[in-house]
């Protein structure tokens, strides 16, 4: 994979609004059905008293946010809940622990079963356990484990202004650990945090020459939440939150793009303008590990107004690879303008 230069991506960002959309739009039909979403379920397993102090999260436990600190669920409880998922219509079940990393022991052990449980209702298996090394890694992948969400959250440079108790290097060593075991990275960020313009383009920049580029790369609006240092923290134009996705489409043309924290306080409107620029995965149901989202009901009607539906699991391993195109994904070449971009 040819790397991306930063200029390139600044280049990218600073382009008009609507011709932007319009070429992240191209772009996504050269790679993927475009009335076609895939439907996501998140359940928190291990809920609060994380020794991290991510400036964003309800769940750390320096933080007085009101949030009840619960054990790991039990796999029937689990399983019972994403049989439910399913039957809503979703075919990727991620479940997150609130673990500053995964210890090997009774726990884990515990959440590979979970995994196998959910791998044999047919539904895509994500997790997100906080770093993993190789040999967890394996165990996961063996468990059926199709895909590993580990956040890069913000630019490199603006990293320690939100995180002191994990390092950047930490977070690309568990992705690299996790591609190594054979399973889909899933990595994105969030917006909204206090960031600068360059350092949206930076995240934007490390996602894309990530290699491999991840699978999936949720994009996230902050969720103020009280009693967390971002708790302050104005909310995210919608406009930007559509110009972040609409690069990320371009930039990681293969990628499932989606739509994660934050939606309830975006107007349906730019939701719309959000699934045009690319966007093409959603979570769905009530909660987002401990904060609100949109529940089934209203997805379904969004989805039902736009003309999509959802998409099969595990199509990925069926597909034929799409054709190669231009440097930013185009099957027509350049038609983005960011000629000097490589795709995946």
């Amino acid at each position: 994979m040819t790397a991306v230069a930063l200029t390139d991506v600044r280049a990218l960002y600073a382009r008009p609004l609507l011709d932007l959309v319009f070429d992240a739009a191209s772009v996504h039909r050269a790679h993927h059905d475009p009335r076609e979403v895939q439907l996501c379920t998140l359940l928190s397993i291990k809920t609060g008293g994380c020794p991290e102090d991510c400036a964003y999260c309800p769940q750390a436990a320096r933080y007085d946010t009101g949030l009840n600190k619960e054990l790991l669920l039990q796999v029937d409880q689990v399983l019972q809940a994403a049989d439910r998922a399913k039957a809503a219509g979703s075919t990727r079940f991620c479940m997150g622990a609130a673990w500053r990393e995964v210890q090997d022991g009774r726990g884990f052990d515990r959440v590979l079963d979970m995994a196998r449980g959910v791998k044999a209702l047919g539904l895509e298996v994500c997790c997100t356990l906080g770093m993993v090394n190789a040999e967890q890694a394996r165990r996961l992948k063996d468990a059926g484990v199709y895909a590993y969400n580990h956040n890069l959250d913000t630019s490199r440079e603006h990293y320690d202004d939100i995180i002191t108790t994990r390092t950047y290097d930490d977070r690309l060593n568990t992705l690299r650990a996790v591609a190594d075991a054979g399973i889909s990275v899933c990595c994105g960020g969030i917006i909204g945090m206090g960031e600068t313009v360059e350092d949206r383009i930076g995240l934007l920049w490390q996602l894309t020459n990530l290699n491999p580029q991840p699978e999936s790369v949720p994009i996230n609006a902050l969720v103020p939440v009280a009693g967390t240092p971002l708790a302050d923290q104005p909310k995210i134009d919608p406009l930007e939150w559509v110009r972040t996705i609409a690069v990320a489409r371009i930039l990681m043309p293969r990628a499932m793009v989606r739509l994660s924290a934050g939606r309830m306080d975006i107007p349906e409107s730019a939701q719309a303008v959000a699934f045009l620029a690319g966007a093409n995965s959603i979570f769905t149901g009530d909660k987002l590990l401990t904060t609100a989202n949109p529940d089934f009901d209203f997805d379904k009607q969004l989805l039902d107004k736009l003309g999509l539906h959802g998409r099969a699991a595990y199509k990925n391993e069926t597909n034929e690879p799409a054709a190669a195109g231009g440097a930013c994904g185009t099957k027509t070449g350049g038609a983005c303008g960011c000629a000097s971009a490589a795709a995946a």
